[in-house]
């Protein structure tokens, strides 16, 4: 089982359970300290930042978090209110909503308040949730758009800078429920450094501060290693031709699944 009231970060795959059992969230709510959880809501992703992140606080507070705040910083410039700094220096747990990861890493991207939030989820002083566009936004590298249902090829996939918190991940979400493998194995093509993550809708990866990674939820985690790759014909074909990798391993990790994404192998469970 894991511990209550640790700090992780928490990459959910989008449409993450918010009526029934709420296992995802309430894990997060856990994480970020439970009956003593200050929290932020982050929903710059968001066309209707109000409505979604109105949405999470009656969440979190019918959960039992006294502290639960918006922080709805819709223009680049707002981030440097020194009371969203003060909001984040204080808080447990910071959750970034779904919507356009574009717009969140446009608001948010080298700033100084998202540096004092990637700083204080790395040390594991926080709780860092991001659900969708939330969760793309993870990795140095981002997919910001593209297709799926093809064969992989650079044409299928829009790539961007993402904001960094786990930068060794290339994240994707609604994963397997919008067909989006081929897009993944062609972003990895071109980031072969990186390791590839695909999420589906209500399931997470949580990863501890020790860099072990346990999958939550009704879906299954998609990791793609390129490690040990030992082929690929990405950099000689047109962008719209077919990419071939040879040597990439895949893992699917099921609920109560972990995965040392130091080591890059699987754990007992």
């Amino acid at each position: 089982m894991h511990q209550l009231n640790k700090a992780a970060v928490m990459i959910i795959g989008g449409a993450e359970d918010k009526i029934h059992g709420r296992e995802i969230l309430r894990t997060f709510f856990e994480r970020s300290g439970g009956s003593q959880a200050n929290i932020v809501i982050l929903p710059c992703a968001s066309r209707e930042p109000g409505i979604t992140g109105e949405r999470y606080v009656t969440i979190f507070k019918d959960m039992g978090a006294p502290d639960v705040q918006v922080a709805d910083i819709q223009q680049r410039e707002q981030s440097e209110d020194p009371l969203w700094h003060r909001m984040i220096e204080n808080c447990t747990g910071v959750f970034m909503t779904g919507g356009d990861q574009l717009r969140l890493c446009s608001i948010l991207a080298d700033t100084a308040l998202m540096n004092t939030i990637r700083t204080r989820a790395q040390l594991g002083q926080i709780t860092l949730g991001g659900t969708s566009a939330g969760a793309a936004v993870m990795g140095h590298h981002m997919i910001a758009g593209g297709g799926s249902g093809e064969s992989p090829n650079r044409s299928l996939v829009d790539m961007a800078t993402g904001l960094g918190i786990v930068p060794e991940l290339l994240v994707d979400q609604h994963f397997h429920n919008r067909n989006r493998m081929a897009r993944l194995i062609s972003a990895i093509s071109m980031h072969p450094d990186r390791l590839g993550m695909g999420v589906d809708e209500d399931t997470c990866a949580l990863i501890e501060t020790n860099g072990v990674l346990q999958a939550l939820g009704r879906g299954v985690i998609t990791l793609i290693d390129p490690a040990e790759m030992s082929y690929t014909n990405e950099a000689q074909v047109e962008s719209d031709a077919p990419i071939s990798l040879h040597g990439v391993r895949l893992y699917l990790l099921a609920h109560g699944d972990r995965f040392d994404l130091r080591k890059r192998q699987m754990l007992p469970t």
